[in-house]
C-alpha cells in the first residue's frame, strides 16, 4: 500500500518555541488515521505545516510529491481538503457563496454535499455568520469535500458540539473516508474508535506512539499517552 502522506524529521519553531521536534510518520492511502495527543502538543501545528501555513524544516511528501517549501496554494492544488479547528467560514458571505469560493474541481460534488448536508441547501442564502456552531461545521466540512479531494485534513470536528451532532458528523466522515484518505485530529475517543484504523500520538512535539486503533482498548496505555480514560 502506498502512502498519502509522509513526514520526515519535521521541525517547526513559532515565536521562539520549538513546537515540532522531529515529527516523522506515514499515513497510508485510504481510511482514517487519527492524530492524537494532549492539548498543546503540536497536532494542529502538524496539519498547518503540511499545508505550508507555518515555516518548517524536514521532509513533507503529499500524494507522491515532495512539497517542503512549497506555497500553500500549490500544495492544496494537489488535492487536499482542510477543515480547520475554528471552522473559518466567511461570516459575511452566504452559504452558497462560501461553497462557490471553495470550488476547484471542474465538476464540484454538490449533489454529494447536499445529500450529506441537506440543511445547507435549505440555508443557501443565509449568511454563514448567522449559522449555529454545528451548521458552520457542516459548511466547513462541505467545503473540504466539495472537490472530491484524495486527502482530507480534519481538525477537531466535534469540538463544542452536542453529542447528537457529533454522531452525525462521525457518520459524514465515515462516508468521506470511503473515497478519501482522512488524517483526523480529534479529542473525542468515541469518535476515534468509530472511525480510525490507525493512530499516531504526539507528546511535546514528538511522536510517542504509532499503532492500530485497537490500541485504544488498552486503558493503561491511553491513560499514559493521553491522560484520559480509554473506555468509551
Amino acid at each position: 500500500m502506498s502512502n498519502a502522506l509522509e513526514l520526515t524529521d519535521l521541525h517547526v519553531n513559532i515565536a521562539g518555541s520549538h513546537v515540532l521536534q522531529g515529527v516523522s510518520f506515514e499515513v497510508p492511502e485510504g481510511g482514517v488515521t487519527a492524530l492524537l495527543g494532549r492539548n498543546g502538543v503540536g497536532k494542529t501545528t502538524t496539519l498547518r505545516a503540511i499545508l505550508g501555513l507555518v515555516p518548517s524544516s524536514g521532509g513533507i511528501r503529499v500524494l507522491g510529491h515532495d512539497v517542503a517549501g512549497w506555497s500553500t496554494h500549490l500544495i492544496v492544488r494537489l488535492g487536499i481538503g482542510y477543515v480547520p479547528e475554528d471552522r473559518d467560514v466567511f461570516a459575511g458571505l452566504s452559504v452558497e457563496e462560501n461553497l462557490r469560493l471553495a470550488e476547484r474541481s471542474p465538476e464540484p460534488l454538490y449533489d454529494d454535499v447536499y445529500t450529506l448536508f441537506p440543511e445547507l441547501k435549505e440555508r443557501g442564502r443565509q449568511l454563514a455568520g448567522t449559522l449555529s456552531g454545528g451548521q458552520q461545521q457542516m459548511l466547513s466540512i462541505a467545503r473540504a469535500m466539495l472537490n472530491g479531494c484524495p486527502l482530507l485534513l480534519v481538525d477537531e470536528p466535534s469540538k463544542g458540539l452536542a453529542p447528537r451532532i457529533v454522531s452525525e458528523f462521525a457518520a459524514v466522515l465515515e462516508s468521506a473516508a470511503q473515497r478519501s484518505t482522512v488524517l483526523l485530529v480529534e479529542q473525542n475517543l468515541s469518535v476515534v474508535k468509530r472511525l480510525a484504523q490507525r493512530i499516531i500520538v504526539l507528546d511535546h512535539g514528538e511522536v510517542v506512539h504509532e499503532g492500530e486503533a485497537d490500541d485504544l482498548k488498552d486503558e493503561l496505555l491511553v491513560r499514559r499517552l493521553l491522560g484520559v480514560a480509554g473506555a468509551a
